[in-house]
């Protein structure tokens, strides 16, 4: 009984092996390579108005096997993003709705030249601007289950 067993076992694992060495895994492997890390976009909402917010830096990991694959890059600083972004002209006291792919959690920071000065209190990803005119850069630091990406978006309060 237990030679029959020993059979079926060598069988199975031939089966794998084979399975295992063949193109059409591996096409597949590549193929999901391809979505990794995933690209998931993110906006704001101003007045019913939507905006793309700029990515940054990002962090995503994935079990392949028994390993664990992990791509992280390190991006300019929302205050150096800042100087490339394209400020959105808004008033004091508007609400911001926080939109992203996936519906991660959602972390924002205020920034300032020395780093996050403040995290910014929002209740159901939305945020209310401050009533002082100004430039305010904001970062949201969306948190899914296999990473996190950090979205930057400047608003200037006239």
């Amino acid at each position: 009984m237990r030679l029959k067993y020993f059979f079926i076992m060598i069988l199975i694992l031939s089966i794998l092996s084979v399975m295992g060495c063949s193109n059409n895994v591996d096409k597949t492997i590549e193929d999901i390579d391809s979505e990794f890390p995933p690209s998931l976009n993110g906006l704001i909402v101003i007045n019913g108005k939507e905006y793309q917010v700029e990515s940054g830096s990002y962090r995503w990991e994935r079990k392949k096997g028994l390993k664990t694959e992990v791509v992280q890059t390190d991006h300019a600083s929302p205050y150096q993003m800042a100087e490339h972004i394209e400020s959105i002209s808004t008033k004091p006291n508007q609400k911001v709705d926080i939109k992203i792919e996936g519906n991660p959690n959602i972390q924002v920071y205020l920034w300032n030249k020395k780093g996050r000065e403040i995290e910014i209190e929002h209740k159901d990803n939305q945020l209310t601007l401050p009533s002082s005119k100004g430039k305010y850069i904001y970062e949201a630091l969306a948190e899914w289950t296999n990473g996190t990406i950090s979205y930057t978006f400047v608003l200037e309060i006239k």
